[in-house]
């Protein structure tokens, strides 16, 4: 098989296993994200995400992660609910609703993987789902599979921010996509006026440490800091605010994986059924959700906030 061949049935590998989109990118070290990365790093806008600063070198060029990689392919899967949670219920970000996505894209990476060593011969390749240091975004942008908005999210102009993406590098040669070179934002700035703790600033950079997701998943200390309270609008495990405001998510329709499918209990669960959950029960009704990231005590921790927040609001 060519080049030509081989990269249509990369193609067709990435539909039989469920991704939305695929793009192919030469392998290249990614100077200008890196100087990108380090000028955030150096602000602290990663708090307290030690990982972020690991292995930087890893991050930005593709040959620290593979030596001798030629292809980066990027695949986009949609992850739009099909419904919303009860409207008075604690928020719960989309990408959680379903099962935790890494189960889910490691083993169609896997798939792709085998199929196409299968046909193409012996190769060397690495897929990552957001568990190593790879710029997913970045190589989505250069794969020609969107542009990276003002609110850090990757923006597909045919069906907007609601995608996981996964990443398969390569040792071998393959046609390549033209890079997303259009800004399609505009002037529009909805994202940065909605952000509740207002951590998305201009210039396509926001702190992560100020964010919404940051404080009710990454952090890890008990307390939430004071400076933030009575900003979270009810949102009890991560934020879409500025992605529900943005107008490209207009576009947005449900997920066909039928894994990515709303557990019953995010949908219809009430306040009263948060407050009154065991952590026994919780370990059962999420074993397989993004939500045991935070565990029992975090979610603890997050509702006590929320209802604290809910007892000076009425005050």
């Amino acid at each position: 098989m060519n080049i030509t061949e081989n990269t249509h049935f990369v193609r067709e590998l990435a539909a039989a296993a469920g991704f939305d989109y695929c793009g192919i990118a030469e392998a290249k070290p990614l100077d200008e994200d890196a100087r990108k990365l380090e000028n955030w790093l150096h602000q602290g806008m990663h708090g307290t995400m030690g990982y972020m600063e690991k292995h930087f070198d890893l991050r930005v060029n593709p040959y620290k992660l593979l030596p001798g990689a030629k292809s980066v392919i990027s695949f986009l899967i949609n992850y739009y609910p099909s419904a919303e949670q009860e409207e008075d219920s604690p928020k719960i970000s989309k990408y959680a609703y379903g099962k935790d996505y890494h189960g889910i894209i490691r083993p169609k990476l896997n798939f792709i993987l085998s199929g196409m060593k299968a046909r193409i011969g012996n190769f060397q390749g690495r897929g990552f789902v957001d568990s190593a240091p790879v710029l997913e975004r970045a190589w989505a942008v250069r794969s020609g599979l969107g542009w990276v908005g003002k609110n850090g999210n990757l923006i597909h102009k045919k069906q907007g921010s609601y995608f996981f993406i996964a990443t398969l590098i390569v040792d071998i040669e393959l046609e390549y996509d033209a890079p997303f070179t259009h800004d399609l934002c505009g002037t529009c700035t909805r994202c940065i006026d909605a952000c509740p703790t207002q951590a998305i600033h201009g210039d396509k950079l926001v702190d992560g440490s100020q964010c919404i997701s940051y404080f009710t998943i990454e952090l890890k200390e008990l307390l939430i800091p004071e400076n933030v309270k009575g900003k979270f609008d009810n949102w009890m495990f991560g934020c879409d605010v500025c992605q529900d405001v943005c107008p490209w998510n207009r576009f947005s329709r449900p997920a066909e994986d039928p894994a990515f499918s709303p557990i019953p209990e995010i949908l219809h669960f009430n306040q009263k059924d948060w407050d009154e959950m065991t952590e026994e029960g919780f370990k059962k009704i999420f074993a397989d959700s993004p939500l045991k990231r935070s565990k029992y005590q975090g979610i603890r921790r997050n509702l006590s906030f929320l209802k604290e927040k809910n007892a000076n609001v009425k005050m």
